[in-house]
């Protein structure tokens, strides 16, 4: 961890300029010392480590020039304790307002080289003042995160600073999209705020919790050191806090930029599509045919699907190394940006777990609270059995994606690829939770349960009678899959809407988008829903 540059003393107040050039003067030298926060030394071992400045990186975040900084001279008071005679330029934080691929974004970046970029009232009050500013114009906000924490000398008005940006990201919440970058610690109740926002991208090398080791350790007794405690990989595989993780400071804006590009800018307008006044793309995908196995127990990866039906194979993957029995993600149909949730068979047969179910869930309402169209690909064999799942909370956790999907009015599309069994059929966003269009491919098996299992439930006495029970059982699982197992069933009830060879899925997709697009979906007044949290 690079280490902050000692707190330098106001100098002894010199001489009042008298002359309007000599203000001027008297300006650009207390720009330059505010832009100038760290040493010459302090920021090269910052840039033999990798890291950038709290400006760098909204330099290399907006476009060229495009940059407003705002509240620079607002800091600290010298009456609060311990701070008497410190300068802290810009107190700690710049924040301001500029633009990515010419869309305007709200800024905070946190600068470790001023007071290790801890937390006081002033600090806290202009990242605030971002947030509102956000909300007004609406337009994103991004927080980029490098803090020792609260300010300690600040006391209770550094604890109050933090929790007027908790009541913003909340009040944000739905309405601008907000995205958090871990780029420096965030310990203690400053790890609240990045919880809060929509989207969290972290780099390696940097850490995230509530409680550092040395407090487990006194507490509990456990041992632990910061990165397996509270780093990166361990958020992005384990704790499923974050969304992306990246090894530099680059690849942490470089993913934020292509977040922004996939999302509108507040909830009132359409994501970014590109020209939709084309006709529709009516490629076919011949490839598609061969992609399902024969033997529904094979796995496959759902994402070289999904790669194939998206324009340019552009599939943006979000929470990639989390619940990976799902995957999620954005991506253009025929220019038209969508949300994927997709079950994945290459990881534990693509059943749908705890963990699962809160990882899409979470996304399906940012894709709803956005105006982002869904697609669903659907391939499981239904919950995740045992008692480990049970004890957890498997019935209120995988109700979250019941009421996820039944909450959405988006534009709901649903493509059931192979297994689609028992709740978990539901759960995926079938008829009966308003999806707008279901289709089916002719490998579908539309069921409450897998062959085997149903023909041991009903057909026990038969089997346990037959002559040749192996022989028995296999006829029956045989005229099961036959009858049940398939689409058609499913069709004939209109419980789907179509059953598409696999190569038309990319023109089906794009044409109901299409249709789709003035969407209206009248829902009961209510302040809002009581998601099984």
């Amino acid at each position: 961890m690079t280490e902050p540059t000692k707190t330098k003393k106001t100098d002894a107040p010199a001489a009042a300029p008298k002359t309007t050039a000599d203000k001027i003067k008297a300006l650009d030298k207390r720009r330059d010392r505010i832009r100038n926060s760290g040493t010459a030394e302090a920021v090269a071992k910052r840039h033999n480590a990798g890291r950038m400045t709290a400006r760098e990186r909204i330099e290399n975040l907006l476009d060229a020039d495009s940059f407003m900084e705002m509240y620079q001279h607002r800091t600290h008071r010298a009456t609060d304790f311990g701070m008497a005679g410190k300068d802290l330029p810009a107190d700690g934080v710049v924040t301001g307002v500029g633009a990515v691929s010419g869309r305007v974004i709200h800024i905070a970046s946190q600068d470790f080289m001023v007071q290790g970029g801890t937390l006081g009232a002033a600090h806290g009050d202009k990242i605030v003042e971002m947030m509102k500013m956000a909300l007004k114009a609406g337009t994103p906000f991004v927080m980029i995160n490098d803090s020792g924490g609260a300010r300690i000398q600040e006391g209770i008005d550094a604890l109050n600073g933090y929790g007027g940006i908790f009541y913003h990201n909340t009040l944000a919440s739905g309405v601008v999209p907000q995205i958090s970058l871990i780029c420096g610690p965030c310990a203690g109740g400053a790890a609240y705020s990045p919880a809060l926002t929509d989207f969290v991208i972290m780099v390696r090398g940097q850490q995230m919790f509530i409680t550092g080791p040395e407090v487990v350790k006194q507490v509990t007794g456990e041992v632990i050191d910061g990165e397996s405690l509270g780093g990166a990989d361990t958020h992005a595989t384990i704790t499923g806090n974050i969304h992306f993780v990246v090894d530099t400071d680059q690849q942490a804006l470089d993913v934020a930029k292509r977040l922004l590009s996939f999302i509108p800018s507040n909830n009132i307008e359409d994501p970014p599509a590109q020209n939709v006044s084309k006709p529709v793309d009516m490629t076919e995908i011949p490839e598609l045919d061969a992609i399902i196995p024969d033997s529904a127990r094979d796995p496959y990866d759902v994402r070289s699907i999904i790669r194939l039906i998206v324009d340019n194979g552009d599939f943006f993957e979000i929470m990639e190394h989390f619940a990976t029995n799902i995957v999620i993600g954005f991506a253009r149909i025929d220019t038209m940006v969508v949300g994927i949730v997709a079950n994945q068979p290459a990881v534990k047969a693509g059943v749908i777990d705890i963990d699962a179910a809160d990882k899409a869930a979470r996304f399906i309402r940012f894709c709803n609270a956005f105006n982002i169209p869904l697609v669903t690909f659907v391939d499981t064999p239904g919950y995740l059995p045992g008692v480990d799942q049970e004890y957890h909370g498997i019935i209120r956790h995988g109700a979250k994606m019941l009421f996820a999907y039944s909450a959405t009015t988006t534009p709901k599309l649903t493509v059931i690829l192979r297994k689609a069994y028992g709740g978990a059929y539901i759960a995926m966003s079938c008829k009966a939770l308003n999806a707008d269009r279901l289709c089916a491919w002719p490998t579908a098996e539309i069921a409450v349960m897998g062959a085997e299992g149903a023909v041991e439930i009903i057909h026990r006495r038969d089997i346990k009678a037959a002559e040749d029970a192996k022989a028995k059982r296999k006829e029956l699982i045989d005229e099961y899959n036959a009858k049940f197992n398939t689409p058609y069933l499913a069709a004939q009830r209109g419980y789907i809407d179509e059953v598409i060879r696999p190569r038309e899925t990319r023109r089906y997709l794009a044409q109901a988008l299409r249709t789709l697009q003035n969407k209206r979906d009248l829902r009961p007044p209510k302040k809002h829903g009581l998601m099984p949290l």
